[in-house]
Order: structure tokens, then sequence, then C-alpha cells
């Protein structure tokens, strides 16, 4: 699989799934998700009866902790993952920190945002952007989606391409609004502080701000493998669900390969921001639950990797 596609499958931008979400919302012409593929039982039996569970390490002082949970933004319905280490260190915890705002009202205007960065100019439509050999990619792409081809028409390539990973993830049971930061929303409701790492217009733009033949191959990378994109998030799902780093940081690892500059956009500056940040607030007092893409706690570059450098150590607790 391309470089993008995998990019999106390991969901490390949140705003990606859930934007796409509002895609199949606004165009009012994409069809419901259908569950109709799941993981493998015995997969799914790995994962629940794994005592280790998806990773989750802390760094602490002598009046703070900071723990940090490497998320997956969509999931299947049946995967059990909010249970020990994970719910005692959210119990403990009086702040819930995540990549963007993800409370209801933040949706809303996130919507409301994309309405004006996503859309292409009234009188251009997606496949007038494509070659005629294109064209025929995506709309058998989008043939097989059981998606009429005009649906994404209005959408810029770079949204485009994050909507037809979304139809195709939700066609396959795995839903954005099942991923952990949506589930922690719910948990939390009005019970603890918010913090957001970024913003959305900062999320968003990381992928407005590439140019359009950019955008146009990654969209023909999400057409070109569509049938893979559900099968490859699996993967990862199944990995995450037991806690295996190195697994998912070789997928990653392979998939950024071909292109280095989004790589240091979409994770290593990131990654490096975000160490910073933990930093700071280490000179706080209390417990801080801090929940970002798994993507962004493997590897090399990784979060962890960035304390290291700033002499803060991080300890692996489940």
């Amino acid at each position: 699989m391309t470089n993008f596609s995998r990019t999106i499958t390991t969901a490390l931008v949140p705003i990606t799934l859930l934007a796409g979400t509002s895609a199949c919302a606004q165009t009012q012409t994409l069809p419901a998700p259908v569950p109709d593929t799941k993981a493998q039982a015995s997969e799914m039996e790995i994962a629940e009866s794994a005592s280790s569970g998806p990773a989750l390490w802390s760094v602490s002082d002598e009046d703070t902790t900071i723990y940090m949970f490497g998320t997956v933004h969509a999931l299947p319905d049946d995967v059990d993952w909010y249970k020990g280490e994970i719910k005692t260190a959210l119990d403990e915890s009086s702040v819930l920190v995540t990549e963007i705002n993800m409370t209801d009202d933040a949706m809303v205007q996130m919507q409301q945002l994309v309405g004006q960065i996503a859309l292409l100019p009234q009188g251009t439509t997606l496949r007038s952007l494509l070659t005629e050999e294109q064209t025929a990619v995506y709309e058998a792409a989008m043939s097989k989606l059981g998606t009429p081809a005009a649906a994404l028409d209005p959408l810029e390539p770079w949204f485009a391409s994050i909507a037809m990973s979304q139809i195709a993830f939700s066609s396959a049971g795995i839903k954005a609004e099942t991923g952990t930061e949506v589930v922690l929303e719910a948990i939390v409701g009005e019970t603890k502080e918010r913090e957001a790492l970024e913003t959305v217009e900062f999320q968003l733009g990381i992928f407005d701000s590439l140019p359009q033949d950019a955008q146009i191959k990654y969209l023909m990378d999400a057409a070109e493998q569509i049938d893979n994109i559900a099968p490859e998030l699996q993967k990862i799902i199944d990995n995450w669900a037991v806690g295996d780093v190195e697994a998912v940081a070789a997928i990653l690892n392979e998939a950024f390969q071909e292109d280095p500059a989004l790589a240091e956009a979409l994770l290593y500056d990131r990654n490096s921001n975000w160490a910073e940040w933990i930093e700071a607030r280490m000179a706080e007092p209390g417990t801080v639950f801090m929940a970002v893409g798994a993507g962004h706690l493997v590897g090399e570059k990784s979060v962890q990797d960035y304390l290291e450098a700033r002499g803060i150590v991080s300890a692996r607790i489940q």
C-alpha cells in the first residue's frame, strides 16, 4: 500500500476521520455504514485475553504525573480496550488532553470549518481536476464502495481521499464514532478539565496546504488501494489492541519511507512540539491523561524520544 493510504489508516490526525464523517453528512448521498467485515475471531480473542492491552506510558516527578495513551481514532464496536491501567490512569487524572478539542461544541465548529476549507470553488468539481485515466480509477473505487461518483465532487482532492477512506472504514465496521477519543470524551463528560495540543485549523491546514498535484496523487493512492484500506487499518488495530508497539512502528516506518516531508509535518514536528508541552506541563502539579494517536508514541522520533532529549524519562506501564 502506498504511503498516504497507510498514513490515513493509522489515523495520525483525529480530525481526518471526524472530518470524513462530516463529509458524509454534507454530501447526503453517501451510504450508511454497513458493518459487514469484522476482525477474525481469533484476532479478537487475542486482543480480549491480553493482559497488557493497548500501550500506556507515564512521565512523573514529585508532584506531577502525565499519562500518555496511544489511541486509534477509528475502531470496530467490539474492541475491549477501556480497562486495566488505562481506566485506572483516567480515573486518577483531573485533566484529559487530546490532540484537538473533542467536545460537542468544538465538533460543530469543526464541521463549519470543513465547509470553508475543504470545498472546491463554485463551478469546479473534483473530477474536473483529474485526467481521463484518473477519473476511471476514481469512479471504479467509488463504485466498489457503493457510492455515486458525484458524491465527492464538491471536495478538494485531499479531503476527498479522507472521505473515501472513511467510507471504506465504515463499510468494514470501523467507525470514527467508536474511536478512542470519542469514547474517552463520552466517559469523561463534564467530570474533568480539558486541554488540546492543537487546533482544528492547524490539523486541516497540514493537508490543505499540500500542492494540488500531491493531493491528487494521494487521492489516486486511496482509489487504487481501496480494497486494502480497511484490512490495513485492521492490522494496526489488532497490533495496537495487544500492545505490540514494534509492529505498529514497522507499519508506520514503511508508510513514511517514500515521503519524509510528510513524515516531518504529520509526525516528527508535532512529536517535538508535544514533548515541549509535556516538559512545560511538568512544572504544574497534578495528574493528566494525554491521549494522542498511537503512531506518535512508537518508533524513532517518538514523543518519548524527544522527551529523552530533554532529560525526561518515560516509563511504559501497560
